[in-house]
């Protein structure tokens, strides 16, 4: 029964006027996002987070939401007509895609995805509504020695999924938490690493960074890199699958549903992992895995389906645990974080309305996804043939109006410029943003733990390790980390031989 109020609260909040405008807008910019290539989910919501400051809280985040799973959703469409992954977590998505493209199936590949996607994203709302709750009563018996090692695990993890080195992506983590500690001493009050600059002293904006290190550098990069598109001409008919199609990809679907929102759940693991492991899992279980990277409608649909599931997934612990497991959901806690709202374990109890409202409109951003990717597909098509000429200087122009509009200071711009070249000089060398944003948002949360547990036991680092559920979880952290360094060290000792050889 309490399901069914919880359900008809969500209903009264997600089907008012103006959340569900904001849940349109949200899903048709998050698809757009996803069509373009190289803007990504991640960016668009730090260009559209200034928006969110002169409307409520919850039409703040069904829009943002929105985005991120309307980019799931879009990143098929030029992974499959152009072979260029308009969101990274489409990427897998280009091998079958685009040859069932050129094989005059653009129609059902087309199909199957935006298909695959809604289950995906139905089923992982389903989840989301039975596990976030009891997760975040478990979570109401955890203390700060608890959420320390929580919160270090995740950043662990985090670097041990990235995509380049783990030892760069552990670097990036800590710069992020040195910029999340630059302001006022959260116990003394005192300002630190501000360099005389007043500024400061309220701590590096979110915005700034963020706006920097994924817009500004996504311009500076796209200045240099030569990116030819070329949309496959073949007329796109038959939108809907064939019953071979179907019957070929429903085992996909289930378990990219399945394997996505677990995987969504895990710090690090998110839309890309998810979508990677499902397409190894379907050829690896398919009976004739030859027919993969040949035009095979189960490549298209696990992988799809996977990073929406992902979305779902990781909601929960963003929502029950406050801990965001990915940067887009770094994002999203800013948003909550900015319009005086911490998410938690409480905050199911506290604020009901705006969890619920979340949980319905996802499932309803679903069917508007479905019924504006089938029939516009066509449209999406033409925006593909946006030049970057034309492109780049709108986004830019985006960031420096988003910037300014905050706090209506130049230096916040600056900031943002600064952190712009910062973020086009770590693309270049190989290091990646995700990590220094999770940190940063992490990292006053994790000196707060850390510090009231230290005044709790009297500064004895020993809490950490008597206390059951921190000593598990920080070990659990400790195993990760010599696992990937005894790899290192044996590495670094064959090349020494060979080297004396």
């Amino acid at each position: 029964m309490e399901t069914f109020n919880n359900l008809y609260l969500g209903f009264h909040v997600a089907l008012m006027p103006v959340n569900l405008f904001f849940c349109f807008i949200g899903v048709v910019i998050g698809t757009l996002v996803g069509v373009l290539p190289g803007i990504g989910p991640v960016g668009a919501m730090a260009l559209l987070l200034p928006a969110t400051f002169g409307v409520s809280l919850d039409s703040s985040l069904i829009m943002l939401a929105g985005i991120y799973y309307g980019a799931m959703y879009g990143g098929s469409t030029t992974s499959i007509l152009v072979n260029i992954p308009g969101e990274a977590a489409s990427v897998i998505t280009c091998i079958d895609g685009y040859q069932m493209a050129r094989q005059g199936r653009a129609g059902p590949a087309l199909g199957i995805s935006a298909i695959g996607s809604f289950i995906g994203g139905t089923l992982s709302v389903i989840g989301l509504m039975f596990i976030a709750k009891p997760l975040a009563n478990a979570a109401l018996r955890f203390g700060p020695p608890e959420y320390f090692a929580l919160m270090c695990t995740g950043l662990i993890i985090l670097t041990y999924l990235t995509q380049g080195s783990m030892i760069r992506a552990l670097m990036m983590a800590l710069v992020g938490i040195l910029l999340g500690s630059i302001g006022l001493d959260i116990i003394m009050g005192l300002p630190r690493f501000t360099f005389g600059i007043n500024e400061l002293t309220d701590g590096v904006g979110i915005i700034p960074l963020v706006m920097g290190l994924f817009g500004i550098a996504e311009v500076f990069s796209n200045i240099e890199a030569v990116i030819k598109r070329e949309v496959f001409k073949a007329e796109i008919k038959n939108i809907w699958p064939s019953l071979k199609d179907y019957a070929q990809s429903k085992w996909a679907i289930l378990r990219g549903s399945v394997l996505g929102f677990f995987l969504g759940i895990l710090p690090g693991g998110g839309a890309i992992l998810a979508s990677f492991l499902s397409y190894g899992i379907e050829k690896k279980l398919a009976k004739e895995p030859e027919r993969f990277g040949k035009g095979a409608i189960e490549g298209v649909a696990g992988p799809e389906t996977a990073n929406n599931a992902a979305a779902g997934g990781s909601m929960i612990p963003l929502l029950s645990l406050g801990i965001p497991p990915n940067v887009v959901m770094a994002m999203l806690f800013s948003a909550f974080i900015i319009h005086g709202v911490t998410p938690g374990p409480m905050f199911m109890n506290t604020s009901p309305g705006i969890f619920w409202g979340l949980v319905v409109s996802m499932y309803m951003g679903n069917v508007m996804l479905v019924l504006l990717n089938l029939p516009l597909i066509g449209i999406w098509v033409q925006v593909l043939k946006i030049p970057y000429r034309i492109l780049m200087p709108l986004i830019l122009l985006f960031c420096l109006i988003g910037a300014y509009s905050v706090t209506n200071s130049t230096f916040d711009v600056a900031l943002m410029i600064f952190f712009g070249g910062v973020g086009y000089l770590m693309r270049k060398f190989g290091y990646e943003g995700a990590p220094l944003v999770l940190a940063f948002v992490m990292g006053p949360l994790l000196e707060q733990n850390l510090r009231q547990s230290l005044l709790i036991s009297g500064g004895s680092f020993a809490i950490f390790i008597t206390r059951p559920i921190s000593g598990v979880t920080l070990g659990i952290a400790f195993l990760l980390l010599l696992s990937n360094i005894f790899p290192y060290i044996k590495r670094r000792r064959q090349e020494y031989k060979k080297f004396e050889e």
